[in-house]
């Protein structure tokens, strides 16, 4: 039977809980803005998108405030036909799960673990990883827990497909006065939204589009808990702008503010270190790792929260008594660690869609390219005789993708230009022919700043960038953004590189990403793989052919 109110809908709902997406229908934006709230998209061809409601999904659905109802609705209004039972009846019991194990405090501040009836608590005791965790029974559904294991119980209990509700509370911390300043700004309605939905809960993620002030998330939060904060970072160059944007939105002073880096090590009641530092190990033990108890922390906040090393994992695991707020663009993972982001940060608390924000004027509009070079009959050959794992650099790094850049920054001159590579030799190729500044990894950070600061007045118009400029770099004015080369099929390198182009302009110009791709190689399937993010934010990509570029776009 057809849905009543979409009997034409954009959306088939299959019993292997796949759904698919017909692009070209009149209501396909507002179903993917619906289904994106707790379904992931796998595939996203030209006509048909291809999504997968996981048990992820569902449960940091249900923890950001989503009901199995408001879920199954979302499917009935849009669906062509009707919901297959199994999935109707696997939505309501997989998000039914999320709950029925708490962990909590008793008045003596003692660890429990309550379920609601006693045959959950006795089916996920039988575990020897959970049973190991579990300290004493008591009473039919209540075990307590030994003291430290707060982190890793969670973790072990999503495994088994039984999240646990933390409710067991946090330290305040040491409180310490920080306010927002009212000078001419003030938090944007979503950003508010996300404060409160974070506090609200305790801890979790704030997922928001580059470009929509995910910094002043984080200043609203700590003017929120007025405590002794750590905020880990990137790299240094992030550490400076979260610094200067502290002191810029807050009452904050610099003898407040600490950094904590390769450069400098200054533990103040506000203290930003970088995830390098934590991570640093010296005769096999982590160097760094008093920073975590150097001062009673009331807030964690980890920025680029998708970005986190394993060994931080680890480290977080242990701080489960503090409140943490995790930031970024993408939940995604390349590494699949979505699951001990749920665990030990918190489950997803709040998630603004970058359309959404984009047409509040937060952000700005982007056009997003794809440019299909054809490799030279010589490359084709050597890069057809080649092993499978030097093929995606052949084809990245094809010289034919020189001429290509040098055509669009001719076509886009006098704009702030951003052409990003990956691999270091084509990197000062690009740099040569455009005869623009290259910034990679080894560049020092005064050098960088130098760079980003003479880029972002605009006395720089082309800057060569590696992988480096990905995260946390605040490039107002760019416009363009020229992606010759990536990391593999990444889809979170996709988000954040064309993040770099949505901050709104002074300029009025619009914003716009090119994607240099070898046709008919491995470029071309890991462009496809890198695109499926942004497909879901509704973004779309245009197919340029290289030999017709120049009347294009």
């Amino acid at each position: 039977m057809n849905s009543p109110e979409a009997p034409n809908g954009p959306l088939i709902v299959q019993s292997d809980r796949t759904v698919l997406l017909e692009v070209a229908h009149p209501l396909a934006d507002d179903a993917r803005h619906d289904l994106s709230v707790f379904a992931e998209l796998e595939r996203a061809p030209e006509h048909i998108h291809t999504y997968r409601i996981t048990k992820l999904g569902l449960w940091n659905a249900r923890a950001a405030g989503h009901t199995s109802a408001d879920m199954l609705a979302t499917l009935e209004k849009y669906s062509k036909y009707a919901i297959p039972q199994v999935v109707s009846v696997d939505i309501t019991e997989t998000v039914g799960r999320y709950g029925r194990l708490v962990i909590e405090r008793d008045a003596e501040g003692v660890l429990l673990l309550t379920a609601t009836d006693a045959a959950v608590l006795a089916e996920i005791a039988r575990g020897k990883k959970v049973a190991a965790l579990l300290f004493e029974r008591r009473g039919d559904n209540t075990y307590v827990v030994q003291a430290w294991a707060r982190g890793q119980l969670k973790q072990e209990l999503l495994k088994i497909g039984w999240p646990a509700e933390d409710l067991a509370g946090y330290t305040p911390g040491t409180p310490h006065e920080i306010s927002l300043l009212d000078n001419g700004w003030h938090l944007r309605p979503y950003q508010n939204d996300a404060v409160s939905s974070f506090f609200e809960q305790g801890s979790g993620v704030v997922v928001l589009p580059c470009g929509a002030g995910k910094t002043l998330v984080g200043a609203g939060a700590m003017a929120v808990g007025k405590t002794n904060t750590l905020i880990l970072v990137t790299n240094t160059v992030s550490a400076r702008q979260w610094r200067n944007e502290l002191l810029k939105r807050t009452t904050l002073t610099e003898e407040e503010v600490g950094e904590y880096s390769g450069l400098v090590k200054d533990v103040k009641p506000v203290t930003i270190a970088t995830y390098q530092m934590l991570t640093a190990k010296r005769k096999g033990e982590y160097a760094h790792l008093a920073l975590l108890d150097a001062l009673d922390w009331g807030l964690v906040i980890y920025d680029e929260v998708h970005l986190l090393p394993a060994p931080v994992f680890k480290l977080t695991a242990d701080l489960q008594a503090r409140r943490r707020l995790g930031l970024t663009a993408t939940l995604v993972r390349e590494d699949g660690r979505e699951g001990d982001v749920f665990s030990l940060i918190g489950p997803k608390r709040f998630d603004a869609p970058w359309k959404e924000i984009e047409a509040q004027g937060f952000i700005s509009p982007a056009s997003c390219y794809e440019v299909r070079i054809d490799l030279p009959q010589q490359d084709r050959l050597e890069y057809a005789a080649s092993a499978d794992d030097v093929r995606y650099r052949l084809a990245a790094t094809a010289p034919a993708k020189l001429d290509v850049v040098k055509r669009l920054v001719k076509k886009h001159d006098g704009e702030q230009i951003l052409v990003i590579g990956q691999y270091l030799d084509q990197i000062d190729e690009l740099s040569e022919a455009l005869d623009a500044p290259a910034l990679t990894g080894s560049t020092p950070v005064a050098e960088r700043e130098r760079l980003y600061q003479a880029f972002r007045e605009g006395t720089l118009k082309v800057l060569v960038v590696s992988k480096v400029a990905n995260f946390s770099v605040d490039l107002p004015e760019a416009t363009v953004a020229i992606q010759v080369s990536g990391s593999f099929g990444s889809r979170q390198e996709e988000a954040q590189r064309l993040g770099r182009l949505l901050r709104p302009k002074e300029s009025g110009l619009p914003a716009n990403f090119y994607t240099l791709v070898a046709r008919d190689t491995v470029d071309q399937d890991f462009a496809q793989n890198r695109q499926r993010f942004l497909a879901e934010q509704g973004y779309s990509y245009t197919i340029l052919d290289s030999d017709t570029l120049d009347a294009a776009a």
